[in-house]
């Protein structure tokens, strides 16, 4: 089915009013975790108003998102999930890359010339995350991906390198730059995978670019959206539940 012909059913049931079964599994960003900056802990805050989305479109979501959860571990929940449910599942929204991109900044510290690959290599998470959409195809399961929302590269190394070595962070890294340029490669290669496996896709990374200062939506650890950011998140979701319904009720001819 093409991705206009999926958008055009599942606008079609939001348009109706029908109850409609949204799963959602990703990691803590949908999960909506927050850095208490008074504790210099990670607490949930979540401020992503599904309820709303829900209710405005009579969707029921549930939302299993885990903090720090990865595609592969992803891929094992949502086999587990697909296992235990016996309930008809209208769409699965997924959120990885943000863990996927990560590194290990401690080896990193400690061993600067050493080659440190990240916490899924990017071959290895478009091929999981393949292996997920077509699991789920299998079972008739529609899928919505999600780009990462864009980091703030300062912030997140003088969170992630607080008591490191951080000179020789900076010998292996060369910028703190390239921790943005990295990340935003995994976003580039979501986009990718939804291209290639027609699949609907909800561009979080564009809705957060459209603001000048991004650090104002970011927590102090430079990639947690705060409580201004997940905003922007409950902005974007719902314009795209907005959009399919739209384009079902005015008859675009696909």
């Amino acid at each position: 089915m093409s991705i206009q012909k999926k958008i055009e059913v599942f606008g079609d049931s939001l348009l109706k009013g029908v109850q409609m079964r949204i799963e959602i599994f990703g990691d803590s960003i949908l999960k909506g975790v927050q850095l208490d900056t008074s504790k210099m802990r990670y607490h949930v805050d979540n401020n992503i108003d599904l309820q709303l989305i829900g209710s405005k479109h009579s969707l029921d979501i549930t939302n299993h998102s885990r903090f720090g959860c990865t595609v592969t571990k992803g891929y094992d929940l949502i086999k587990k999930w697909l296992h235990g449910n016996t309930t008809p599942c209208n769409a699965m929204i997924m959120d990885f890359g943000g863990n996927d991109c990560d590194y290990i900044w401690k080896d990193i510290s400690e061993r600067p010339y050493d080659e440190h690959l990240p916490n899924t290599p990017i071959d290895i998470f478009v091929e999981t995350y393949h292996k997920i959409i077509d699991l789920l195809k299998k079972h008739s399961v529609p899928v919505i991906l999600t780009t990462l929302p864009p980091l703030e590269p300062q912030r997140f190394f003088d969170w992630f390198c607080k008591g490191l070595n951080k000179e020789n962070v900076m010998k292996w890294l060369g910028t703190v730059n390239a921790i943005y340029r990295a990340q935003e490669s995994y976003s580039r290669a979501i986009e990718n995978i939804a291209s290639e496996t027609n699949t609907m896709l909800v561009d979080l990374r564009g809705a957060f670019l459209k603001h000048r200062y991004i650090e104002d939506y970011l927590c102090e650890d430079g990639t947690h959206p705060n409580t201004k950011g997940q905003k922007i998140i409950t902005d974007a979701l719902m314009e795209f539940a907005d959009m399919v319904a739209l384009r079902s009720d005015m008859g675009f001819d696909y």
